[in-house]
């Protein structure tokens, strides 16, 4: 045997009458001085001369010892300054889970079969990439494996933006998962991707001003860092054309916003009643409303609101309709129709405190001329290779759910019914990025506007060419048709009560538990090509972070 050949076997296979190989797992033993990590991938030799792909889950190391006890009593009853009197015999053990057999034919593993670390053609050979065709695959980071073996990890395009499978969702642990950082890298990936014309991207920023300078320059990047994206194949640029929506400060003086662009970047919005008489019932998704009062509420004022009779045509602003008639008679809530006048009084109460008297600005009698109205401009200029980022971050919870539904419903109906008289012609694709999706979408049981609107981005937007790219530290706080409907799975490190919910329970235990031993940057990639999920890392972002 060449000596090259020798220096990549790791081990051998080892199967045993309680142990055996399967076409789904096998064990091997490993050399003394090689060592191997879950999630590393390796590859055992048939005798057919295919190879067997397998991913590493667990190592145990075993001795001829029959119990902890002999062991004790072989070291001199506990003298670890001594020789054992008995020297054992070990070895270290690798499970692993069969990913693809290059003949397809999945027979087990013999015992004794070789057993080595791929190259980077072998990886990819590993995951299906080598069957993905070349226009349909995106950079999702690096794989690097424990003898620094690295190559590229692609996501097949069918399954990622359509029309076989769509959207991402991301969950881990806030600061140490980088959700967001991960995110932002697809995003960009996807974007270099396909033609820029084809697609646009709409980003909620809820946290701070992170995504408030995307368009800028890292200028803490270093060589070392932009190299990562070169090897990636990849530009290491901000985004282009970026375009930034703010809200409405509570005095009307600039933008209610954490480190705001240049003035020169961004548009002012805000929401008079007009803007939310079809949306009103957004502003009330986080009320319990168990005998669906409000929603009957909502249901029959925006009836009245979109077509009104003299007795509403008087009704042109949020106080007019909290104080005044038809609600409202000798400054007391009056019936409404069949809904009882303490049902309207409630109403008028928590509309009241949200677009009121603790509102953060965003709500207003008019609009200025120097305020926009955030559906009519995404309508307008919702165009392929353009970057929207909304700002909600320093808003309510009540103003945070109106907006995000606002952008949904706006965009969401761009593509249902397009408008034959639109000047310039929609994208091809929309990504639509959130953060904390468990505040819009939460596994409570129930149902909302908000739940509907994201819903019908989640089980209908691919057909559209809306992808949904969401995160948020818990999976398991996330209503599950959202996270069904999500194609491709990616996590970071998670906390060990979390990994034991029935969200994870598409891993093993062993995988299960190594998520909770991530480090910063690391993350586990699940996606319909790979059989099993693998571990990846990505370069830092080349845009301007706070």
């Amino acid at each position: 045997m060449p000596q090259d050949e020798e220096q990549k076997t790791i081990g051998r296979v080892s199967a045993t009458e309680k142990d055996p190989s399967t076409s789904e797992t096998f064990s091997f033993w490993l050399s003394d001085d090689v060592s191997v990590n879950p999630f590393d991938i390796v590859e055992g030799d048939h005798t057919d001369g295919s190879k067997t792909y397998g991913l590493v889950t667990a190592l145990e190391h075993i001795t001829d010892s029959f119990s902890h006890l002999s062991n004790y009593i072989s070291n001199n009853f506990g003298e670890f300054t001594e020789e054992p009197n008995t020297p054992r015999q070990g070895a270290t053990i690798a499970k692993a889970k069969v990913m693809k057999n290059t003949s397809k034919t999945y027979m087990p593993l013999r015992s004794e079969s070789k057993v080595k670390y791929p190259d980077a053609k072998g990886i990819e050979t590993a995951l299906g990439i080598d069957e993905m065709a070349e226009e349909d695959r995106i950079v999702a980071g690096q794989i690097e494996l424990s003898n620094k073996t690295n190559s590229k990890a692609y996501i097949d395009k069918r399954f990622t933006l359509g029309p076989e499978a769509a959207h991402i969702n991301i969950s881990g642990i806030s600061g140490l998962a980088t959700k967001t950082s991960y995110a932002m890298f697809l995003i960009q990936s996807m974007m270099q991707k396909l033609p820029e014309n084809e697609v646009a991207v709409v980003i909620l920023n809820v946290k701070h001003g992170d995504l408030l300078h995307i368009d800028e320059v890292n200028e803490k990047l270093t060589p070392e860092a932009k190299k990562k994206w070169t090897d990636l194949g990849l530009e290491c640029e901000p985004f282009k054309n970026v375009k930034y929506y703010l809200p409405r400060n509570k005095d009307g003086y600039g933008p209610n916003s954490q480190n705001p662009p240049d003035a020169s970047k961004y548009k002012t919005y805000a929401y008079e009643l007009k803007d939310a008489v079809d949306k009103l019932g957004l502003l009330f998704s986080n009320i319990p409303d168990a005998n669906q009062t409000l929603d009957s509420m909502v249901g029959e004022l925006t009836d009245k609101l979109l077509s009104p009779n003299q007795e509403w045509s008087q009704v042109s602003d949020w106080n007019a309709l909290i104080n005044n008639s038809p609600f409202v008679s000798n400054g007391a809530a009056k019936k409404f129709g069949d809904i009882a006048a303490a049902s309207v009084g409630r109403f008028r109460r928590q509309l009241r405190r949200i677009v009121q008297t603790r509102q953060s600005g965003v709500f207003v009698p008019r609009r200025s001329q120097f305020e926009i109205s955030l559906s009519s401009e995404l309508g307008k200029e919702l165009t392929g290779g353009n970057t929207f980022v909304v700002d909600i971050a320093l808003l309510k919870d009540e103003e945070q759910t109106l907006v995000f539904g606002d952008v949904l419903k706006t965009i969401y109906g761009l593509f249902f019914e397009p408008d034959d008289n639109r000047q310039t012609p929609l994208p091809k694709k929309v990504l639509i990025f959130v953060d904390e999706l468990n505040k819009f979408a939460p596994d409570r049981g129930d149902t909302s506007p908000i739940i509907e609107q994201i819903l019908d981005i989640a089980e209908r937007g691919r057909s559209l060419g809306l992808i949904l790219v969401s995160a948020q530290q818990f999976l398991s706080a996330v209503h599950p048709r959202v996270t069904g409907n999500s194609a491709t799975k990616v996590y970071g490190r998670t906390g060990s009560t979390e990994v034991y919910t029935a969200h994870y329970r598409s891993m093993d235990e062993e995988q299960r538990a190594a998520l909770t031993r991530l480090d910063k940057g690391e993350l586990i990639l699940q996606h319909p090509v790979f059989r099993q999920p693998i571990k990846v890392t990505f370069p830092l972002a080349c845009y301007k972070q706070p």
